[in-house]
């Protein structure tokens, strides 16, 4: 398999076959990210020829000897075939269809077993495509994108070079919605700065309302050394939000989600990993922040974020 630089995936994606297509971001202007900054590159597509030849290691997988004896192991009498295929880099979605349709054509070519292809994409991705492009990829397979919208907060969107608003998270996701394409939201707590938190989650649950993700990941704004916002903060025009403010920014976002929807916090940039499904569990993941709310200490907090080596 061949993989370049870290190889970033959503926690949920842990038992899906991670395939490069592509490695970098077309974007490569948010103020906050340093994920691709040990790339030599901005953005570059895999040649559908490394493609294919992973699609061909991983299909010698259900021969392999050791395969088989993990599976006897197990008391399954042949090595279980992969159901799902997570495409890697930032934005895969920003692929012309022919090409994702040809990918996806590779993937049922070696691995009939897989039924559905996800990967993150960004909301411009969605923009470049038609509602006839969307259905086409949806019937190859294309399903449960990870979109990281981070904020409803218009300001916060532009302050940090997204290259969207809110409006356009609304109108392209509600065409996934009618092209029969799944799709998650991972929220940035901390983007919308000092004493914003509170109204950028109420911004953002505004956004979510209109929606159906099936899932809002929460991860924690950590600002590093290398990142564009770090030299904001040092030149005074933005200052961070507290870990503290943060939690009750979840809280708020929590509070005025009315959706059916998976809530979770997961990734290593939250010191508390919490998740549950809304609206059933919404009073005991309430209960959850309360108690951090009330029990831990701004410096603990900060503690976590400041050892945090990398997201």
């Amino acid at each position: 398999m061949h993989y370049t630089g870290t190889i970033w995936r959503p926690p949920y994606e842990a038992s899906s076959l991670l395939l490069e297509v592509t490695a970098g971001c077309t974007h490569h202007k948010c103020k906050f990210c340093t994920l691709y900054h040990d790339l030599p590159f901005r953005f570059r597509m895999s040649p559908l020829t490394d493609i294919e030849r992973d699609l061909q290691e991983v299909q010698l997988w259900s021969t392999d000897p050791i395969s088989m004896l993990t599976a006897r192991l197990r008391g399954l009498p042949r090595p279980e075939g992969l159901r799902r295929a997570f495409l890697t880099g930032a934005n895969p979605f920003v692929l012309q269809p022919r090409r994702l349709m040809a990918i996806a054509g590779l993937i049922r070519q070696y691995l009939p077993s897989i039924r559905t292809i996800g990967c993150f994409a960004r909301v411009t991705d969605i923009t470049r495509k038609s509602d006839g492009e969307l259905a086409s990829l949806a019937e190859a397979g294309y399903d449960g994108l990870t979109i990281g919208i981070e904020t409803g907060d218009d300001g916060a969107l532009a302050f940090m070079k997204k290259g969207y608003a809110a409006a356009d998270i609304v109108e392209q996701c509600r065409r996934l919605d009618r092209a029969g394409i799944h799709y998650s939201f991972f929220y940035l707590a901390g983007i919308s700065g000092a004493g914003r938190g509170e109204a950028g989650a109420r911004a953002t649950a505004a956004v979510c309302n209109q929606l159906r993700p099936a899932l809002i990941g929460v991860n924690m704004l950590t600002v590093y050394p290398d990142s564009e916002l770090y030299q904001e903060m040092r030149r005074g025009s933005w200052q961070e939000e507290g870990e503290m403010e943060k939690y009750r920014e979840i809280r708020a976002l929590l509070t005025h989600l009315e959706i059916p929807t998976r809530f979770a916090a997961l990734g290593a940039s939250n010191a508390f990993q919490f998740q549950g499904t809304l609206p059933e569990d919404k009073a005991a993941l309430t209960g959850a922040l309360d108690n951090i709310l009330q029990t831990m200490r701004e410096e603990d907090l900060r503690q976590y974020r400041r050892t945090l080596p990398h997201l």
